[in-house]
């Protein structure tokens, strides 16, 4: 297949994903109680769904064949930027969440903690649009986000205006990490253009991150910025100070870039020195002596960025406990949660009370804290301890969906940014964002809410085969080293 029947193949499913938010996106009066089968069976029921799979499909086909191609990175832009900005136009699609963001911005013009009171307390001017999970529910997003969302409705003017600015927030987020990609690409071997096409041209980027749109794109934007300063910095304080701050301002808009952190302090950090010490206790001490100066600057550009926006704000640190409030959502999208569902399914056959999902979710924290340590330290030993800490952030992200108690399909953009940037084995990530692509319709609705059973079992047996075939293949993979 050549490039040209590439770039127009992937934008031929862009343009049916448009057709598909025009015929049936999440329209401001839609109807919130639609389920997948009330779609199909509406006046535009089967328009919508050939449009957004046959669209999906033929944009997801495009993005796989083109990760392997010599291509310029001029030519992977232009492709990107013909993918994605369609959907400037376009009508929200695939999540209602941008009318949260619009109210919650209300809510802050007006004087109204969002983070003390759902959208309905106030109530927003466009509250009829919020899906009714969460009108009653605070905000999880940091204060800088509130900030932002409270100047796009006023600048806005209105509904329509604050969507539009909300997309050209998520667009300069977009454009950001296409600026960082290359130099962290690059520093780990990495071709800069196979990192862009991977990072940008995906199914998720126009369809949710800018056609939804979603804040992540902010997020991803300050946390790339943020670790091309580090790379760059040589060890020059206003840069990493400055690294630092932009990561606080990327926690500030949601806390999973806190998991970066301890990756931006080792990547700053000097090459790592043959240590002689015995004990787990020296070794500790002298692997951490080395980084003192870098984790102070990093770690005081992160924590000036959050007491600065917190306190300007005049929100305070209400925040922090208030980004757990997602937790609420059931669904078996999430590893954790679809395991919790299963084995809650198994035990109400005996007890009708009972419910495992709490216990598992505990259970993933606690496996999620222990692999960020084995991660981090892992990348302390490598002989190439940046190319490793980028690495490492990367896979931090993926842990942090893996074990999270709730993942929408944009999530998984998380790790795939980085990823894209830090390793060329992207297979599995590619997969599972093709998969999370067909995971919800162009209104919002999707499989995870509607077939809860057996959608959590089946998840949970496939869970399982995946486990069984990567541990057979690290036990294959082991035994010629084992042997010699």
């Amino acid at each position: 297949m050549s490039s040209t029947v590439i770039r127009y193949l992937g934008l031929a499913g862009s343009v049916l994903l448009v057709i598909a938010g025009r015929l049936g996106g999440a329209l401001p009066a839609a109807d919130l109680g639609a389920t997948p089968a009330s779609v199909a069976r509406g006046p535009y029921g089967p328009a919508i769904l050939i449009c957004w799979l046959v669209g999906t499909g033929l944009h997801a086909y495009a993005w796989w064949s083109g990760r392997d191609r010599n291509l310029s990175v001029r030519w992977v832009l232009v492709t990107a930027a013909l993918w994605t900005l369609p959907f400037l136009a376009a009508p929200p699609m695939g999540s209602r969440d941008v009318y949260s963001y619009a109210c919650q911005g209300q809510m802050f013009q007006y004087g109204a903690d969002p983070y003390r009171h759902g959208v309905g307390a106030l109530p927003c001017t466009w509250i009829d649009t919020v899906s009714t999970n969460w009108r009653d529910t605070v905000t999880p997003y940091g204060p800088l986000f509130i900030l932002i969302a409270a100047a796009a409705v006023t600048v806005g003017g209105g509904l329509t205006g604050a969507i539009l600015m909300f997309r050209l927030i998520a667009l300069a987020g977009i454009v950001t990490v296409a600026v960082g990609l290359p130099t962290l690409a690059r520093r780990c071997g990495v071709p800069p253009q196979r990192a862009l096409w991977l990072a940008l041209a995906g199914p998720l980027v126009g369809a949710h991150l800018l056609g939804a749109p979603h804040n992540d794109a902010i997020m991803l934007g300050a946390a790339v910025a943020a670790l091309l300063l580090t790379v760059r910095a040589r060890a020059r304080a206003l840069w990493l100070l400055a690294a630092g701050a932009l990561l606080g301002l990327a926690i500030s808009v949601k806390l999973t870039a806190l998991v970066i952190v301890p990756f931006a302090v080792l990547a700053a950090g000097p090459p790592p020195t043959t240590n002689p010490a015995t004990g787990w206790l020296a070794a500790v001490t002298a692997a951490a002596r080395p980084l003192a100066r870098p984790f102070t600057l990093v770690a005081g550009g992160v924590t000036a960025a959050l007491t600065t926006v917190s306190l300007a704000s005049g929100l305070g640190w209400g925040w922090i406990p208030a980004t757990g409030v997602g937790a609420s959502l059931v669904q078996f999208t999430s590893p954790p949660t679809a395991v919790g569902m299963t084995a809650t399914y198994l035990g109400r056959t005996v007890h009708p009370g009972f419910d495992a999902v709490p216990v598992v979710r505990a259970v993933a924290v606690a496996l999620l804290a222990a692999t960020l340590v084995c991660l981090w330290w892992r990348a302390h030993r490598d002989p190439d301890r940046t190319r490793a800490a980028l690495h490492g952030a990367a896979l931090a992200l993926a842990a942090t969906v893996l074990f999270a108690p709730v993942l929408h399909p944009w999530y998984v953009l998380w790790p795939l940014t980085l990823l894209a940037a830090t390793t060329v084995r992207t297979k599995p990530i590619m997969l599972v964002t093709v998969a999370c692509a067909f995971s919800v319709l162009p209104d919002g609705g999707g499989l995870a809410r509607f077939v809860k059973f057996p959608g959590a079992p089946l998840a949970t047996v496939l869970l399982a085969v995946l486990l069984v075939v990567a541990v057979r293949r690290r036990t294959a993979s082991a035994q010629p080293a084992a042997s010699v």
